[in-house]
């Protein structure tokens, strides 16, 4: 294969992933009404959401907890690896936990909702409800982020399962700053550095 036909065979792939993962969060969306339950746990939690997951699942998980401290909602991430050696110390009553795993079998993760479900912290599972989906069983609320298939070619490498989350947990967060009544003022104060400090500051 030429330079030059590589190049448009990879071209074509990338848009037919970009495709694929914007098909499954059309779909997440026409499912979103489903998250209720979950908002309104989130809500009345009176300490902090502490989210957890594992390998892209946790990459995504520590974005979302960044996104929900800013926007009104205090909040941190804990690696579910982590939990298992002390670091699920960091979880107090009236916390909440936000558990993302994609099967819902992530030994890891179920293992840090037990733990936590033991001392009275409720749990919101982020995941898939299919076959062997431990999570499901265990949460007080589910959000569902399954998808039909991946955005690679090969059904397997975590691409549209990422983007789905990443996009729910954004419209998790929106939601609750709305639900809070989270305006600019309120932003500015949590974010005043950088350029959007700057422009959120007004003209001076």
């Amino acid at each position: 294969m030429s330079a030059a036909s590589g190049a448009d065979a990879a071209l074509a792939a990338g848009r037919l992933a970009m495709t694929q993962a914007a098909r499954e969060v059309s779909r997440a969306a026409d499912r979103f009404d489903q998250v209720g339950p979950a908002l309104e746990l989130l809500l009345a939690t009176r300490g902090r959401v502490v989210v957890t997951g594992l390998g892209k699942s946790g990459l995504v998980g520590a974005k979302l907890a960044a996104t929900l401290a800013s926007t009104g909602t205090p909040a941190f991430f804990v690696h579910a690896a982590d939990a298992l050696h002390g670091d699920a110390g960091m979880v107090a009553p009236g916390d909440v936990l936000l558990a993302i795993s994609k099967s819902g079998s992530t030994a890891e993760v179920e293992r840090f909702a037990r733990m936590v479900r033991m001392r009275g912290v409720p749990v919101v599972a982020m995941t898939g409800c299919g076959g062997g989906s431990v999570l499901c069983g265990l949460a007080d609320a589910v959000v569902d982020i399954g998808v039909e298939r991946e955005a690679d070619p090969n059904d397997l490498a975590p691409t549209a399962s990422t983007a789905v989350t990443a996009v729910i947990g954004d419209a998790l967060a929106i939601g609750l700053m709305v639900a809070k009544g989270f305006g600019p003022d309120d932003f500015h104060e949590h974010h005043p550095g950088g350029a959007l400090g700057a422009q959120l500051e007004g003209p001076a």
